[in-house]
Parts: structure tokens; C-alpha cells; sequence
């Protein structure tokens, strides 16, 4: 595997069969998370919102493959997912069928409601640590 520093180096590492694929995947993931940062990581291509990560792809030998896939995922998508392999964390879609554009649109905006909303837990669990007066207001530096 060729150690790629960015997206469009990855995709021309692949055969010429999947770099059509993948430049569809990536298209798509692009235009369902237009403010995303594209970037390389884990060695495979990978969309960042606010320096998070919200899903990766990548191109194998008959399939190509978008991680995460947790629970949550794999559960809000079963019907649309049962033509496809999913492991651990993993959907895998086979090279030789089409690439289905709206449901990895869907999958991106899913994973990007996800991230925000463990953004948002994390800002409340904070607030909740801060340390507070007998007035109720957080002290004053």
C-alpha cells in the first residue's frame, strides 16, 4: 500500500477500476459534509468536521469499504444495509455494483449529527464541573 499525503495521491494509487469508485465515494461524502476538512488518516482517505473525524474510506481489492459503522449506524440503516457486509465498525460494498450515492449521503450526515451531538454532551458535562458561587454565577478570574 502506498503511504498517501492526500486524498487525490490515494485514489491514484488504486487501480484504475476502483479510482472511478472512489472518486464517487469521495464526491459524494464531499457534498453531503461541504464544510468537512479532507485529510488522510489510519493511511486511508478521511472527512474531519471541527478537527473530528467523521468517516473514512477506502478501496480494496473487490469492494471499498466506510468506517465507523457502530451500533447506532448499523441499527438507523438495517434495511438499506442488508445487500451489504458489515463487520465490526466496517460496510463494505462490493466494487462491481453502483455506488449508492443517497445512502452514503444519508450516512455521512448521520455520522456528523453524531459528532455534534457528543460535541454538545461534552460542553454540557463541562458547564456542569464548573465550579459555582453562592449566587449561582461561575467565579471570577
Amino acid at each position: 500500500m502506498v503511504k498517501a499525503s492526500n486524498i487525490d495521491e490515494y485514489i491514484a494509487s488504486q487501480p484504475k477500476t476502483t479510482q472511478a469508485v472512489l472518486q464517487s465515494v469521495r464526491s459524494t461524502i464531499r457534498k453531503a459534509l461541504p464544510a468537512a476538512e479532507e485529510t488522510i488518516s489510519y493511511n486511508i482517505p478521511a472527512f474531519k468536521l471541527g478537527g473530528s473525524p467523521i468517516l473514512w474510506f477506502a478501496g480494496w481489492k473487490k469492494h471499498y469499504s466506510l468506517y465507523p459503522a457502530g451500533e447506532r449506524l448499523v441499527t438507523a440503516f438495517q434495511p438499506d444495509l442488508v445487500a451489504y457486509e458489515i463487520t465490526k465498525g466496517t460496510i463494505r460494498f462490493p466494487l462491481s455494483e453502483p455506488v449508492p450515492i443517497k445512502l452514503i449521503e444519508r450516512i455521512a450526515a448521520f455520522r456528523a449529527q453524531e459528532a455534534i451531538e457528543k460535541e454538545k454532551a461534552k460542553v454540557a458535562a463541562k458547564k456542569a464541573k464548573v465550579p459555582r458561587s453562592s449566587s449561582g454565577r461561575a467565579p471570577q478570574k
